[in-house]
């Protein structure tokens, strides 16, 4: 019987880059307010939650626990919202 071998290189993160100097701090603000959202909206969207009507301010709040990140505000909750309605 022949068995089956794993011959993929695992997956690494891409590498980080410095964002760019000089730029005012509402720029770096909205910035990472964006990364934030959109990783947030990703978790939601793997976890199954595909409508912004089901993505309370609390559901997004705790899956920000669970995958580790700082708890959004209610900017960022609004801005998930937007990212599942427009990513359907």
């Amino acid at each position: 019987m022949a068995v089956a071998t794993l011959t993929t290189k695992p997956l690494t993160p891409p590498s980080k880059k410095p964002l760019p100097a000089g730029q005012p701090r509402e720029w770096y603000v909205s910035h990472n307010r964006r990364l934030k959202a959109m990783r947030l909206a990703i978790a939601l969207l793997d976890s199954g939650v595909y409508h912004p009507a089901t993505a309370d301010n609390r559901r997004i709040r705790s899956t920000a626990e669970r995958i580790g990140v700082h708890v959004p505000s209610d900017t960022t909750c609004r801005m998930v919202r937007a990212l599942i309605r427009y990513g359907r």
